[in-house]
Order: C-alpha cells, then structure tokens, then sequence
C-alpha cells in the first residue's frame, strides 16, 4: 500500500526527522488560507498522487505570493497528472500539499528497501539527490553507497555513521545525519514498510536536514496490525478493480492484455500466465481465488473479471487439492445465473471430485469451451480470442 507525500512526512517526522512547514488543501480557498498560517514569502504547491516525477508532470508549482498559491491550487485541483510512473491513464489530483520553500545548500538520496536476494534490508544513499535512483545508477554509478542491515540485529549506529560518512557532508553534520538515517530505519521496521525514501534530504543554507519529499508503501499482508498506516489508504489513488478484489478477500494485480484469469493458487496463476504468453496470447490480470475458492468467491470473481472492459476470454483453471471441484463448478454455475458472459469461457478443472465437478458444468448447460490440461486451456482460450478476431 502506497501513502502520499504530506502523510509519509507526517510518519517521518514521529521518528526524528525534520521536515518544511506544511498543511494538506482541498480547494483554492483553503490553499491560500494555508499558505497565509504557514506564512513566508514563497511555498511550494504539490499536488498529491501516488506516483513520482511529478515536477516533470507540472505537478509542482513554486509560488512568490499567497494568491499565487490559491491559482497554482486552482490548476491543479481536478487535473489528471500523467507521468513515467502513472502510465498514460494517468491519476486525478483530488489534494495539494503546500510547504515552506526552503533555501538548499546540499541535496542527497536516502532509500531502504528489502533485498530479498541477501534477505536484508538495504540502504541507498547518494550525493545526487533530486535525481530518481534509477537515473543515479544509470548515469553516476559511483555516488551510491550500500549498506545491509541484518533483520535480526538491526540498524547499528556505527552503520548509520559510515553512511554520512561517505555523503561526504560537513563533519558537524554527521551524527545529526545519522539520527535521520536510524529515524528511516525505525519507521520501517517497526511500521512494517516495504520501502521508505526521501529524495531528496536536504541540508539547508542553515545547516538543517530536512525530507524534502518522501514515499513510503507498506506490507499488505500487515496492516491488520497497523491502524494508524491502513487509515492512511487513499482507494481512489488505485485501480478499482484492485480495489474491489481487496475488499473481497480476492488477490488480484490488473495487466495489459485481454485473457482474463480466474485461478486458485499463485503459483499456478503465474503458471497459468505464462502458458498464455507461450500460446501467443497476452493475460488481462492475475487473479488468485485461494485455496478456499467458494461458490461465493467465485461469483465475486466472476463479477471482477467482467468489470474488465479489456477482457475478450476467460480462463478458468482450477486445481482442487484443499478445495473440490464440485463445489467450484457450483460456483461458476452460480455466477453465470447473476452475471451474464458474452465472451468465450474456458473451463480447465483438476484435482479432488473433478469427475463430479465436470458433470455439475455439463448438466447445466451453460456454454464453455472445456479444457484437459493447462497447456490445453492456455492454447484454447487464445484459439478463442483468435476466432473472435476474425469474426
């Protein structure tokens, strides 16, 4: 789950770490009110989407006065921002964060990400800041500095230390550096995030640290434990069907193509996906009903799918070992009653009661194209989206 800029700096700055004067708006007026309460005689307007790149987007506006901040709100308020991050759909501006402008003497990078590799958490920092870290490692490799910190053990200060160190910052700057760093590895840990990043940490002319912009996302699979991060969640930042499939115990990630996918197990979902792709087809998601794929979790998953209006087949590819296959034929049959399907469906089931399974799908009528094996399913429903081609 990914949070927006005002609300990672407010985390952040629970943990030690300095941030510009701001207040979050939700219309002109209030944009020039807060403007005015912060007060000086400069502030940045930023509109707040999850995606990053948005100065380059015209997503972030320096302003010299407060009625500057009020047109800036007004121009940003509604718009749909377009960046590499977003993709062409882009993402509506629905609130904008105004801030204190800051006089920057130094900019820096500070990220920490899980390496699944070394089963450590890793810290990036760089002397480039303002830059995104794919633009630093493509363009000044050697600026970057690593550093893994052992779960178990934790963030050390003496680790913290080398890493200002090797920021290559005032000396009289380095524990206060330092601080910051611990700060960004405490509120990953103990708020179990996926990833903290602040780009950039600033030192400003008065040598304060500051977190000039920050993204955090956290571990779904926590915030059952993690009130105060799940309020945070902002559902119009996602895609809806995501969002549908979460709220419905369903895991699913939309894609570009058109073979819609409703399987059980993520294993082999992703099996499922690569067939596909082998048969020349392309997936339009991935779909993982669970082990406990109900009649209920099917029609819900039925109901998903449909909602695709990129979708052109289904694939439907059962393999019951926890689960039956009776009972998801129930399930299917069940949601063809409530949901009508005019695209070709293609039904592959295996495992427990697939015998009984296959008959409940052909006493009922209902019109599926029935598939042996995964290979068999993934070769048909692209078979089947050719046919609708040429139709």
């Amino acid at each position: 789950m990914d949070i927006h800029e005002y609300q990672a700096k407010k985390i952040l700055s629970g943990f030690g770490i300095e941030i510009p004067r701001g207040g979050i708006a939700y219309s002109p007026e209030n944009a020039e009110n807060k403007a005015r309460e912060i007060g000086g005689s400069k502030w940045i307007v930023k509109a707040q989407i999850h995606s990053g790149a948005r100065g380059k987007a015209g997503g972030i506006i320096v302003c010299n006065s407060a009625l500057e901040v009020a047109q800036a709100a007004d121009k940003l308020l509604g718009k749909k921002l377009v960046t590499k991050q977003t993709g062409p759909h882009g993402k509506i501006v629905h609130r904008v964060y105004i801030e204190e402008a800051t006089d920057i003497k130094q900019e820096l990078y500070l990220g920490l990400v899980f390496d699944r590799s070394s089963e450590c958490i890793m810290v990036v920092a760089s002397t480039e800041g303002g830059m995104s870290v794919e633009e630093i490692s493509k363009e000044k490799p050697e600026s970057i500095i690593r550093s893994k910190i052992e779960v178990a053990v934790g963030m050390q200060k003496f680790q913290a230390r080398e890493i200002a160190f090797g920021l290559g910052i005032d000396p009289k700057l380095i524990s206060r550096t330092a601080e910051v760093i611990i700060g960004c590895y405490r509120a990953f840990s103990e708020l179990d995030a996926t990833m903290v990043e602040i780009n950039p940490l600033i030192i400003s002319k008065n040598d304060h640290i500051l977190a000039l912009d920050c993204k955090m996302s956290f571990d779904n699979n926590a915030l059952f434990r993690r009130n105060q991060v799940s309020e945070l969640r902002d559902k119009a930042q996602e895609n809806s069907n995501e969002v549908y499939a979460s709220d419905r115990g369903l895991n699913y990630v939309s894609l570009q193509g058109n073979i819609g996918n409703i399987i059980n197990g993520a294993g082999l979902a992703m099996a499922s996906m690569d067939m596909i792709k082998l048969a020349g087809g392309e997936p339009a998601n991935f779909l993982d009903v669970g082990g406990g794929a109900t009649p209920e979790k099917m029609v819900k998953a039925f109901k998903l799918i449909s909602q695709d209006e990129k979708v052109k087949v289904i694939l439907v590819n059962i393999f019951a070992g926890i689960n039956r296959c009776d009972w998801v034929a129930e399930g299917i049959v069940q949601a063809l009653q409530k949901i009508e399907i005019n695209m070709p469906l293609v039904i592959r089931l295996a495992g427990t009661n697939v015998e009984k399974g296959s008959k409940i799908l052909k006493e009922s009528k209902i019109n599926y194209i029935e598939a042996s094996t995964l290979e068999d399913a993934a070769n048909k429903a692209v078979k089947a989206l050719q046919e609708l081609g040429k139709n």
